[in-house]
């Protein structure tokens, strides 16, 4: 549109210049053409005001009439000379048209300007465009003006007309100039673009009307000339004001806003609507000068339009003074205000020049700093901030300042700051933008910098210890697989547990065992190197980062490694002395190295497992990781998933092996045993069923005439579900037998910690013997004790409640280790079962003879009655006879019977015994199981058969 504008308007200056080729076009053009022009900019500018919903739609109004105006004295001008061939008449209608042309005009740049809000303003916008006017005015009637006066009062015919269109032209225009700068130093913010073009147009019209009434042009002027060229610019440009305008800027650009908001130095332009009235005073006196030249009559028109213009400029430099005495109260009022404060304010306000150096410091500096005020104030700031922080706050600051200042209106810089004492001071600092510097508001945050130091420390160690937690310790694993040492594969984590240490909180006290965990891990900080990471995961673990030397060779860090390890082991299992006494506690560790694509999760894990095959293979030693150990626990995990759903799916069924009197073959008890009943109907042990559970409440068997090596479970609470399972099973069969006449008590097996369980609670087994109805001393819990560290004292109150309901207690496992002395010593027991480890010797070996002769005669000597586990041979039976054993369990009598075929062995009563004569008796089943009794004498008391 621009282009376009500026092609017409020179195109139509080129035809004006050379006289458009003959006088009827030039006329045409002339006439005609500026008619077109304003029509054009009248509907435009009435387009446009019907288009917007503001306060400037009447001043668009206002120019749409004025240029209609400007369109209909050009027609009229144009039907003489064209079409009728005549000359214009003066006056005539084109003359009441063009006249018609300014009021508008005036009124429209009126409604633009920027409304005063005081009274006062309202007097100096009069004043302001009196000032101009007046002067203009003195001047016009001096240079032309006063000869068309004179023509009036001359009474010439036609004169006064005349003289009265010759006046009202040049007034009218100077009207127009004076309202045109006024709104120049007054115009509104609100569609500059389209405000400043209008303005443009007008004032180019203006000068073209000014050029047309001068003596020099008015008498020779003829339509078609370079003079209409101005016309019609004017009247172009102010048809495209404001849709070029709205074209160009079609939305609020953030980059022109940010660059209007920037601070300009324009002291000329600033200074103009100050220097208004004087110019205005200048032009006057100009006036008045040049009508008293050469001994001229001076105007009276002159001496009282400059009398009103000096008058004028005398009242607007009062109300300006008065302004400035208000503005000057107002400023100390606020300049004191804000002192008070910056003074009283204790963060510390610095401005600093766009060299850096601090001009003004406030005085909360001696408080904040230790350094006055007046010794900062010429010091460079980059002196005072801390060199390791320096090039960050010299970015921080360049990066600022180059930034749009309305996108990033301050920023924040923390630093270290050099006090008065010499100590750096932590300080923060809010920044902004003054004159090309900066100014900065500083406080000191010493105290909040080390309070998060502190939380951040407490966050990430040991609150015990004070090493590295497990937080931070797989953090800086992570730091080491995918830093500058991804590529290093000899990095190794290493996994320690404390062997022992429960029995160190047991025995003599949680704050023993705390003071040997801070000793431990000092002796576990002062092993490792500077660069590795020793931490404490929690209770009695601990691990360590040993970060790799680059070396290629994997055997040979294997090996150094494995010393370290090896060497930390011996330094924790070294005595410790605590409250007085020597504590003695190993160490079992774990090693695993980065192998390529590990992630640290992978690592810790890895470690954590070769720990536990260190534990699980004797403990105060050091295991190597190997891929194996993962398939392993693989392995166990879905085992373990198959045992929960063969227990949720009911695949498990109760078996029973007889315990055998073996003087003379009577059924004394049987055994409750569990067994898996597979897809295809085969019975199988739990231990053949996982190989990985110990079938803690089950007295499972494994093999012809074998038990159950017991190892760790898997999933302890699938284990209890089981034993639950289990107990009720065989209390409800039982319950069943007695009531068919079998009158057979029942053992059920069951580890000390399954009975001190909280989840099992002592009403519980109360409530299931009255449930079902079970007789009192018709269900034995035959006890494993293999743990010297069970507190006997609650387990011997445990078993205690548990016989005042009728339950009897059958030691298990008897002389397999010191557990089982301690219990026969602590515990209320009713009888003993021999393990099967001393069973199976027996008769081979002279010496495990006389060891379970020895037992069986402790057993006679507390009144106690004896079951043998595992009798699998006639031999056996023979030879624990022989030594007093009252009862036997094994295959030399009966595996474990479903029941169906436990009852026809009931009715039936006896199973025959080597050496002496018996009726024959059911047998089958697999190997395993248990014992019971009946309390009362210790000689055996035969069962009647049903």
């Amino acid at each position: 549109m621009q282009l376009l504008l500026a092609v017409v308007s020179s195109g139509y200056a080129v035809g004006a210049a050379l006289g458009w080729g003959s006088e009827e076009l030039a006329e045409i053009m002339g006439d005609f053409g500026l008619s077109a022009a304003g029509l054009l900019a009248a509907v435009s500018c009435f387009t446009y005001a019907r288009a917007i919903d503001s306060r400037e739609r009447p001043a668009w109004l206002l120019f749409a009439f004025s240029s209609l105006m400007g369109c209909c004295g050009n027609a009229v001008w144009g039907w003489y000379e064209v079409v009728l061939g005549e000359a214009v008449p003066k006056p005539s209608l084109a003359d009441f048209a063009f006249l018609c042309f300014a009021p508008p005009a005036i009124v429209g740049l009126l409604v633009l300007a920027k409304r005063p809000v005081t009274r006062a303003g309202w007097v100096c916008l009069g004043l302001d465009s009196w000032l101009i006017g007046g002067s203009l005015l003195t001047l016009s009637w001096s240079l032309a003006l006063a000869h068309a006066a004179r023509t009036a009062q001359s009474g010439a015919p036609g004169s006064v007309p005349r003289a009265a269109l010759s006046l009202a032209y040049p007034l009218l225009d100077i009207a127009l100039v004076s309202m045109v700068l006024v709104l120049h130093f007054r115009r509104s913010e609100t569609n500059r673009s389209a405000v400043n073009t209008a303005i443009a147009a007008l004032a180019l019209t203006v000068l073209s009307d000014a050029l047309f009434t001068s003596p020099l042009l008015s008498a020779e002027y003829q339509s078609g000339q370079l003079l209409d060229a101005g016309w019609f610019a004017g009247s172009l440009l102010l048809a495209y004001a404001p849709w070029g305008a709205r074209r160009l800027h079609p939305g609020p650009d953030p980059v022109a806003h940010a660059r209007a908001e920037r601070p300009h130095s324009r002291p000329i332009t600033g200074s103009l609507p100050a220097l208004t009235p004087y110019l205005a005073a200048a032009v006057c006196t100009l006036g008045i000068l040049y009508n008293v030249v050469d001994g001229r009559k001076v105007d009276r028109v002159v001496v009282f339009t400059g009398c009103t213009v000096v008058l004028a400029l005398v009242i607007r430099q009062g109300i300006m003074l008065l302004d400035n005495i208000a503005l000057t109260q107002e400023l100390a009022q606020k300049e004191n205000h804000f002192r008070s404060l910056v003074q009283g304010s204790s963060d510390v306000i610095m401005i600093a020049a766009p060299t850096g150096t601090l001009r003004y410091v406030s005085p909360a500096a001696a408080g904040v700093y230790g350094r006055e005020a007046e010794e900062l104030v010429g010091t460079e700031l980059a002196t005072l901030i801390h060199p390791e922080d320096l090039g960050r706050v010299v970015h921080e600051v360049r990066r600022f300042l180059a930034a749009p200042p309305a996108e990033e209106p301050t920023t924040r810089i923390e630093c270290r700051f050099r006090s008065g004492g010499g100590e750096w001071l932590n300080v923060e600092s809010t920044v902004n933008r003054h004159q090309g510097g900066l100014i900065l508001n500083s406080r000191d945050v010493t105290e909040r910098v080390r309070l998060q130091a502190q939380l951040q420390h407490s966050a990430e160690h040991d609150p015990l210890t004070d090493l590295p937690n497990r937080a931070l310790f797989t953090r800086r694993v992570r730091q080491a697989l995918t830093g500058r040492r991804a590529g290093d594969h000899s990095t190794a984590v290493l996994f320690i547990d404390l062997d022992g240490f429960k029995a160190v909180n047991d025995t003599i006290g949680h704050q023993a065992g705390d003071e040997l965990l801070i000793e431990a891990a000092r002796r576990l900080q002062d092993s490792v190197r500077a660069g590795d990471t020793a931490a404490r995961l929690g209770g009695d673990e601990f691990a360590a980062l040993i970060l790799g030397d680059g070396s290629r060779d994997r055997s040979a860090r294997e090996y150094q490694v494995h010393e370290i390890a090896d060497r930390l082991r011996t330094t924790l299992s070294q005595p410790y002395r605590i409250a007085g006494s020597e504590v003695r506690v190993a160490a079992s560790i774990g090693v695993a190295f980065a192998d390529p694509g590990i992630t640290p999760s992978d690592l810790m894990r890895n470690a954590d497992l070769a720990m536990y095959r260190a534990k699980a293979g004797g403990k105060d030693r050091v295991e190597m990781y190997a891929p194996q150990m993962q398939a392993e626990v693989v392995r166990k995990a879905e085992l373990a998933g198959r045992l929960r759903t063969a227990l949720h799916d009911g695949e498990f069924a109760l078996l029973h092996q007889p315990v055998v009197s073996l003087a003379s073959g009577e059924i004394s008890a049987v055994v409750a045993q569990a067994r898996w009943r597979s897809a295809q109907g085969i019975l199988f042990t739990p231990a053949e069923f996982l190989r990985v559970a110990t079938y803690s409440e089950g007295g499972a068997s494994e093999g012809e005439g074998g038990s159950t090596p017991r190892t760790a479970v898997p999933d302890a609470s699938r284990t209890a579900e089981l034993g639950r399972w289990l107990l009720e099973e065989a209390v409800g069969q039982a319950a069943e037998r007695h009531r068919a006449g079998h009158d057979v008590p029942v053992a059920v097996r069951m580890t000390a910690q399954r009975l001190l369980d909280r989840s099992m609670p002592l009403g519980s087994v109360e409530a299931l013997l009255t449930r079902n109805g079970l007789p009192s001393g018709a269900l034995v819990l035959e006890l494993a004790v293999s743990d010297p560290r069970v507190p006997f004292d609650d387990l011997e109150r445990r078993l205690a409640a548990l016989r005042r309901l009728g339950v009897l207690i059958a030691l298990d496992g008897f002389g397999s280790g010191y557990a089982a002395i301690s219990a026969l010593r602590r515990l209320p027991v009713d009888m003993l079962k021999l393990d099967r480890g001393l069973v199976e010797g027996v008769v081979e070996s002279p010496r495990l003879h006389k060891i379970t002769a020895g037992l069986l005669r402790i057993a006679n000597d507390l009144g106690m009655q004896s079951v043998a586990e595992g009798v699998d041979l006639p031999e056996q039976v023979m030879a624990l006879r022989a030594m007093g054993c009252t009862h036997g369990q094994g295959m030399a009598f009966s595996g474990p019977l479903d029941e169906y075929r436990l009852r026809r062995a009931l009715v039936r009563g006896t199973f025959p015994v080597p050496g002496g004569a018996a009726q024959p008796a059911l047998a089958g089943g697999s190997p395993g199981g248990s014992m019971v009794i009946h309390r009362g004498s210790h000689n055996e008391t035969p069962v009647p058969p049903a």
